[in-house]
């Protein structure tokens, strides 16, 4: 773990507070200084309604207040808050650490690089770039489940990962040796989040004499996950998290904060995922963007550990900034089970209760009532309501229970195109094809009646093997036990089935079940066909440890999911493609075929380009699905599958009991494995890992690579900045894109696999990389040329510019209309080669859209790519937090509908030229003029809000952007 490097105060300011620092003592008698918020009350007595969440940032505040970036009026303002007031003042919040995983960390580490170099190329010293706090690199995004269904498949993966993304490990090591403060734990070892919560998060820190809280930003939307051991965290773009490792605040607005009351307890037979289920489906209706979630209630403290972290996970599903859950007695057995030193335990008990935050509010024998604390607004749960659930098929709010999974898909076969949620005409998806070559010409019995899609027809699909495609196929593997002639393939098919994600996989209970699940199918005569991808990649080795003692990693392997790598790997996309014969006949035959994951994300083409029904589930229904074999099954009333002498096995055969996996959850919480296993970080990280050699220095050697490339964001730098003579604007822009709602990160950001023909790819071929090499988007995250090819390059994203086909579907993929007046106007082009010929006319872009624009993963490269491709504002009804943060950051401006208004209501096309005219001194949310003007020469205007939140955001987009803002201190310092 990096360690931290001590950072001055500026002098001669003398603590207004100062009176506020206390002493505790742990139970063992060791004293501790402290910022006290008790005393703190003394001056401010709300500080002791504040909700927890707020106090602890509170904390922070206090104890960071410079007379420079965090003022005594910040202090004030925060112990003043006030749960309905209007929010216009901003909190500058110092964390404690920084957390990143390799996707995300590989770029920012470039972009750390590239101010060495530029300090050099300044003849400056390059260690003034230098991470001021602990920043710690989980590398988790990139194994590939290329191999499944054998022993040797983790073995395999990982090969192959280190094949692929040599270069990028090698910079990974420089940076190790370059900075003080940056930390990885190398590939093998798990997802980000589960690490930090298994062992990089230690509860208090000690600096300088002084305890304070561990808080955190990490580059990815889950860091949230920690909130569920009373971490105060979130995620941010990894321009943000630049700026927070380098010593500036992350500034967000004073939130709002809901108070979820939890009560009652879960049913038998229910799981944290399905409670997470709900909870985000109720959430999502109270619209909780931008806010903080904080739980309480006796409700909550009947909760484990793992299942508040489970529910706090999800808070990027649910929109809020964070799901938080105060420290008790839970969050200090979870601790001692998972390997924390009995100091650090102490310490952090003894901490907590100084401040009078230990204990959930509400819960028995809590020290504060549910009144006693202010909330916004209150949300209320039984959990003895929950029910068993799925998700999907692609938005994680769209709960369905598990009794009308089947009737819910039937229903959407029945609905038009544009609102089936698999974005095709029903039409395709009932009519009976003629047979052809491949296809089966008498339809099963079932489907002669066609009265439900239970009955749509099937169609053959001739198999060789089911092992990787040919070209990534370059460890040898026997895979012949899963080799199939022929099997037919239907609508609803499972096809992929996945135990994956720090979201249930860092929760032993739901993984106990799944395990016990499958020995009870396995002893019942059940089987998975083997043409279904199964996969076990859990975000901790632990978890296989745990599964093997308990004697249940044997059972899950017999249906297929054995241990395929540790990270994240299908809830990001990153599953391994399906075999061509069946990619084959879903493209050919429009077949709408399933994914189960037990993740937290099913957006569009996420999991797999050609698989449109995307479900999210717990690791036991994962388990159950992959041997029913189709979503149109009802598991609630039909069996499972036919055991041992043609018996019908049911769902409730073969579910596990509560007492079941309590009698094992003792083998899931040893803290002697989990410090066993940890150290290895250090002390074995793998041969893999030790083989891969990086480059010395504290300035990066730039090497001729597809893969690492010193980024374009400071080729025009200059250390004085010249003065801004009157407001930025956008002067005769082109529309770019005209997009509906919920385009999320995932349509704007470069994910997944590299389309050969795609921009991307043919740039990759005229580089010399062959296909075979091309990986993923996100391993090439750190060079900008693969990515700003890639950006809004998503299969499944549909730009409303381009006309609709006569059934009203509109087309998919990265495409728009060439605008610019001449002989090309009007042509078809991608997004890319648009923007590129507007960028040599000298033109600028803008892109329109609709509501929670920018959903999803923190994604740095949605905003990068966007700056890049030369789009100049991107006007919506509603942003998401992240995105909308980290377009500022890039130097593009946010702009927001007022209510009522949209890009549908002026009648937009996609042919008018746009002006943007913000407020002369860009002064934050204030009115912004849109002024459209189309093809005849009409002219319209309308009043826009400038999505400049802040003040020191204003800075940043004045300096270009936060990069060179931040440099520029750093430089001047």
């Amino acid at each position: 773990m990096a360690q931290p490097s001590p950072t001055a105060s500026p002098a001669k300011f003398t603590h207004p507070f100062a009176s506020t620092v206390k002493t505790f003592k742990t139970a063992s008698g060791k004293s501790g200084r402290f910022y006290s918020l008790p005393a703190l009350a003394r001056e401010f007595p709300g500080v002791s309604r504040l909700p927890v969440s707020l106090r602890i940032v509170l904390e922070s505040v206090l104890r960071h207040c410079d007379g420079e970036r965090v003022l005594p009026e910040h202090v004030a303002e925060l112990a003043n808050w006030q749960p309905q007031a209007e929010r216009t003042q901003e909190i500058p919040f110092t964390v404690a650490r920084v957390v990143l995983q390799d996707f995300t960390g590989v770029p920012l580490l470039a972009d750390l690089a590239a101010m060495r170099s530029v300090a050099e190329r300044l003849g400056q010293d390059p260690k003034k770039i230098e991470p001021l706090v602990p920043v710690d690199l989980v590398v988790d995004h990139s194994v590939m489940v290329d191999y499944y269904g054998t022993k040797n498949a983790l073995d395999l993966n990982m090969k192959l990962e280190f094949q692929r993304n040599n270069e990028r490990y090698q910079f990974m090591k420089w940076g190790m040796q370059a900075f003080d403060t940056f930390g990885v734990v190398p590939p093998g070892f798990g997802i980000v989040h589960q690490v930090n919560l298994e062992y990089l998060a230690r509860g208090v820190h000690l600096k300088g004499g002084l305890y304070y809280p561990d808080t955190l930003v990490g580059t990815d939307s889950h860091t949230t996950m920690i909130n569920g051991i009373g971490v105060v965290a979130w995620g941010v773009g990894g321009i943000e998290a630049e700026a927070a490792m380098l010593g500036q605040p992350v500034y967000f607005l004073t939130p709002d904060v809901v108070g979820f009351e939890l009560t009652g307890r879960l049913r038998e037979g229910c799981t944290a995922t399905d409670l997470v289920l709900t909870v985000t489906e109720i959430l999502r209706q109270h619209k909780v963007v931008g806010k903080f979630v904080e739980f309480f209630g006796e409700g909550t403290a009947s909760l484990s550990l793992p299942d508040r972290a489970t529910i706090a996970n999800m808070a990027p599903e649910y929109g809020a900034t964070m799901g938080f859950f105060p420290v008790d007695g839970k969050t200090l057995d979870y601790f001692q089970g998972t390997g924390r030193s009995k100091a650090e335990i102490e310490a952090f008990e003894a901490y907590f209760r100084a401040q009078g935050l230990f204990g959930v509010p509400g819960a028995p024998g809590a020290s504060q009532k549910a009144g006693d604390i202010e909330y916004s607004q209150v949300v209320r749960l039984d959990l003895g309501q929950v029910t068993p659930s799925l998700a999907g098929p692609k938005r994680p709010q769209d709960r369905i229970e598990l009794g009308q999974v089947a009737r819910q898909f039937a229903e959407l076969f029945s609905k038009p195109g544009s609102q089936n949620g698999f974005n095709q005409p029903a039409a395709l998806l009932h009519t009976r094809h003629q047979p052809e070559m491949g296809q089966s010409a008498e339809p099963p019995a079932s489907e002669k009646t066609q009265a439900t899609p239970v009955g749509a027809p099937r169609f053959v699909a001739e198999m060789e093997a089911n092992k990787p495609a040919p070209e990534i196929a370059k460890v040898d593997a026997d895979l012949s036990h899963h080799a199939q002639k022929k099997l037919t393939i239907g609508n609803g098919d499972v096809l992929i089935a996945a135990i994956t994600s720090c979201t249930n996989t860092s929760n032993p209970g739901v993984l106990l079940a799944a395990g016990l699940l499958a020995k009870k199918a396995v002893e019942a005569g059940l089987k998975v066909q083997p043409h279904i991808k199964t996969s076990l990649a859990p975000g901790s080795r632990i978890v296989t440890e745990y599964l093997t003692q308990t004697g249940l990693l044997p059972y899950l392997e017999k249906l297929g999911f054995s241990l395929a790598g540790y990270g994240c790997t299908t809830c990001i996309g990153n599953a391994g493609d399906l075999t061509p014969e069946l990619n084959a006949v879903i493209t050919q035959n429009d077949l709408v075929c399933a994914a189960v994951l037990s993740g937290n994300r099913n957006f569009e083409a996420r999991i797999h380009p050609n698989l449109k029904a995307n479900f999210l589930a717990s690791p036991p229904l994962v388990v159950a699905y992959a041997i029913a074999g189709n979503v149109m099954k009802d598991l609630m009333t039909e069996p499972l599958g036919k055991g041992k002498g043609g018996k019908p096995v049911y769902l409730g055969d073969v579910w596990p009991t509560s007492e079941e996996i309590h009698k094992l959850m003792k083998f899931a919480m040893n803290g002697k494995a989990y410090r066993e296993n940890y150290a290895r970080v250090a002390s074995e990280p793998g041969k893999l890992w030790e083989r891969i050699k990086g480059v010395t220095g504290n300035a990066y050697t730039w090497p001729k690579s597809s893969y690492i490339a010193e980024p374009p964001f400071f080729e025009t730098f200059e250390l004085d900045l010249p003065a801004a003579t009157q407001a930025p604007g956008v002067k005769g822009a082109r529309v770019m894109a005209l997009f509906g709602d919920s385009i999320t990160t995932d349509h704007i950001s470069p994910a997944g696999n590299i389309a050969e023909k795609s921009p991307a790819g043919q740039w990759l071929l005229a580089q010399g990389v062959l296909k075979a090499d091309f990986n993923s988007y996100g391993a090439r995250r750190g060079h900008h040329e693969v990515m700003m090819r890639g950006t809004f390059a998503n299969v499944r994203i549909k730009n409303l510019m381009l006309p609709a086909k006569p059934d009203g579907s509109r087309e998919e993929g990265g495409w728009t209309l060439y605008q610019q007046e001449g002989p090309q106007k009007g042509q078809k082009l991608s997004i890319f080669d648009a923007a590129m010929r507007y960028q040599s006319a000298g033109v600028p872009t803008v892109v329109f859209a609709g509501e929670e624009y920018g959903t999803g993963s923190s994604r740095d490269w949605a905003a990068k790519g966007t700056q890049l491709l030369g789009i100049k504002a991107v006007v919506a009804r509603s942003f998401e937090r992240i995105h909308r943060s980290n377009l500022v950051g890039m130097g593009v401006l946010p702009l927001q509908f007022k209510p009522g208004d949209s890009w549908e209501g002026l009648g937009l096309t996609g042919e008018e030229t746009v002006d943007v005219i913000p407020h002369s001194e860009l002064l934050p949310q204030s009115e912004a003029q849109l002024v459209i003007t189309r093809p005849d020469g009409e002219r319209r205007q309308l009043s826009v809000i400038l999505r400049i939140d802040t003040p020191v955001e204003v800075n940043y987009y004045r300096e270009g952007g936060i990069l060179p803002y931040v440099l520029r201190q750093l430089l001047s310092a």
